[in-house]
């Protein structure tokens, strides 16, 4: 089965730092959901067709470490792959973290992320087109 690992660079700029002149933690989610976006974009599950079909992936939990600072102009990898293995029939497992360049990892975040029918606003088991944006060709359920 394949399970990609995606990756997203960027450099930290001066607007996502805070007063003490390192990022901040609400920035952190900000990044994080950028390397998110770009990958599901770029695997066919972008803005656009979420609007078309009016389904589209919903945070439930999340759980988000911090082991090391980040500073201006730092270049940084954000590397996601989601978990083959289903909580539950509706609910799968995303996994991210921040990689400074040297390859120490500064932060990690672990997603619980369902699948919403926007139009019923509920939770909906995976669908083939999810499991493209996510790199998957099956989930297992538990």
């Amino acid at each position: 089965m394949s399970n990609p690992i995606y990756e997203y660079e960027l450099t930290i700029l001066e607007h996502h730092l805070d007063t003490f002149g390192h990022v901040n933690n609400a920035v952190y989610l900000t990044l994080y959901e950028e390397a998110r976006w770009d990958f599901i974009t770029k695997n066919g599950l972008g803005i656009k067709e979420i609007f078309a079909s009016q389904i589209g992936p919903v945070l439930l939990d999340l759980n988000l470490t911090f082991k090391s600072e980040l500073n201006n102009r730092e270049k940084i990898k954000i590397v996601s792959q989601a978990r083959p293995e289903m909580r539950n029939k509706f609910v799968m497992v995303l996994d991210q973290k921040i990689l400074k360049e040297s390859g120490k990892v500064a932060s990690s975040i672990t997603l619980s992320v369902g699948l919403m029918d926007l139009k019923q606003r509920k939770l909906i088991a995976p669908t083939a087109d999810w499991l493209k944006a996510l790199g998957l060709e099956e989930f297992i359920e538990p």
